[in-house]
């Protein structure tokens, strides 16, 4: 059941990434590797906080 539920979790961390990844994409004017490596972990960062808010608000 615990990898089940490990599953899930990365899945919606991705369903969260994936989204805010592409933003940041979207908002950049230069394509360096640099910013594409510090908008993936920003986006990563974002994920994981909007999966806290989203648990903390619907109690599980």
């Amino acid at each position: 059941m615990k990898s089940r539920r490990t599953l899930l979790a990365v899945a919606e961390v991705a369903a969260w990434w994936v989204p805010l990844a592409a933003l940041w994409l979207v908002l950049v004017s230069t394509l360096d590797p640099l910013e594409l490596a510090v908008g993936a972990g920003a986006s990563a960062v974002a994920a994981f906080v909007a999966r806290g808010v989203r648990r903390a608000v619907s109690g599980r």
